[in-house]
């Protein structure tokens, strides 16, 4: 276990709380129904501080002159490993995770009222889960019980997650090493749907040859619930069903990724069943395309996050008008917002631990300024055209749904993208053409 990243982060986020202390749970066991419970993920706030994977922990930093770092965790109990496996045990945790302290877990409630007096301030993210948020209030009120003896509980209450959506924002080298294979594994599981894509195959099929992919090559299964979405399927947004007959004179479109330690990468790749593009889907797949260009030449540090989004967008709405979709100037249907029976959805998204990472999008007193781009950070540019039976709409263009998404880090004079999967018309036939 490589120590220095978390170790780092640590300390980092002490120097951010002064003499205060922070406290960060892991997540839950899930039960998925009777006595089955739903494969373990711990909580990303805690895996960033940690790279500890086992349940029942908490993370303690204690601010201050002379700062620590302590982690409760479950007990070595050899009648439990027998039947689930492996557990580090304090003792092994404090070697193998750098802390400075560990502790049982089962003794935490006994332990907070101590680790909170005096001190000044609090750091928690109250209001995520109303089990620790009693516990930290139950801690508190012991302290609170204590002041003739000379004990003060924290006068000052702050949001954790303001701090810690900060700092992972600005993805370090060893979270961008990370990313970046998973990305080649998500590449590498888009070109085997589309190689094993057949007409008349079910959805789900395809899903079956992205997971198979994932695993094969080492990543811990789908970052999120895949969408393969064939003909006007592609139109809902979210649609996982997965479970529809593939017609052979339509588009397939893939939005999926992989998690890799923990890491998210997210792609999409829109694709013939039949392998070749008719003269109309090509039309409207050239669109996105260009768009998701400009898009990606518009991400540069020191420009709004929005940037690339407007960029894309402007592509997007003279492709409307060009498809007789929309009529009217460009500026005039982007202000009045005409593009968004078509395009409703923002151009990308932060990426990271979570594939909706964390980080705020606006800044300013009033939330009014979009972020600043700067090199390290993490997004995708994920542009799309959605066109439904409807009024208006010529007949050809039908059902055609095209997303096209890849995932970038911003650097210092522009952006990497760092998904490789095959995008271009010729690249996706050819790759289709393989047996």
């Amino acid at each position: 276990m490589n120590k220095i990243p978390f170790s780092t982060r640590r300390n980092a986020l002490l120097a951010e709380i002064g003499d205060g202390i922070a406290i960060i749970p892991t997540a839950p066991e899930r039960v998925r129904n009777r006595d089955s419970h739903h494969p373990y993920r711990f909580d990303s706030y805690f895996w960033y501080l940690s790279g500890f994977p086992e349940p029942e922990a908490v993370i303690v930093l204690v601010g201050g002159k002379t700062p620590r770092s302590l982690l409760f965790c479950r007990e070595k109990n050899e009648e439990r490993e027998i039947w689930e496996g492996f557990r580090y045990g304090p003792e092994a945790a404090r070697e193998a995770f750098g802390f400075d302290e560990t502790f049982a877990f089962s003794a935490f409630d006994e332990k907070l009222p101590e680790l909170l007096a005096n001190r000044r301030s609090l750091w928690h993210a109250l209001g995520h889960d109303a089990t620790w948020d009693a516990k930290i209030v139950a801690a508190l009120n012991t302290v609170r019980a204590q002041t003739r003896a000379g004990k003060r509980a924290p006068s000052q209450i702050h949001d954790l997650r303001e701090p810690l959506d900060r700092m992972r924002l600005l993805k370090d080298e060893h979270e961008r090493a990370i990313m970046r294979r998973a990305a080649v594994i998500a590449s590498a599981g888009h070109s085997r749907a589309m190689q094993r894509c057949r007409p008349d195959q079910f959805e789900y099929e395809l899903e079956a040859e992205l997971g198979y992919e994932f695993r094969k090559r080492g990543a811990a299964g789908h970052a999120y619930s895949p969408i393969v979405a064939g003909g006007a399927n592609a139109c809902i947004l979210h649609y996982v069903e997965n479970n529809k007959r593939l017609d052979g004179q339509t588009l397939v479109l893939i939005d999926a990724g992989c998690e890799l330690e923990a890491y998210a990468s997210d792609i999409t790749r829109t694709f013939p069943v039949n392998g070749t593009f008719s003269a109309v889907q090509r039309d409207v797949y050239e669109i996105v395309l260009a768009a998701q260009r400009a898009a990606i030449a518009a991400i540069k540090p020191g420009t709004p996050f929005i940037s690339y989004h407007d960029a894309a967008l402007r592509v997007l709405v003279r492709g409307m008008v060009d498809l007789k979709l929309l009529n009217g100037s460009i500026d005039g249907l982007i202000e009045s917002e005409a593009y968004k029976p078509f395009y409703m959805h923002r151009t990308g998204h932060w990426l990271g631990l979570d594939v909706h990472d964390a980080g705020d999008y606006k800044s300013g007193a009033e939330g009014a300024d979009w972020i600043t781009l700067q090199p390290g950070m993490a997004l995708t540019i994920e542009p799309g055209l959605y066109i439904r039976a409807g009024a208006g709409v010529p007949e050809h263009l039908h059902g055609i749904g095209i997303r096209i998404e890849d995932d970038a880090f911003v650097t210092s004079d522009g952006c990497e993208v760092y998904t490789h999967a095959p995008k271009t018309i010729a690249e996706i036939e050819d790759v289709m053409r393989r047996d």
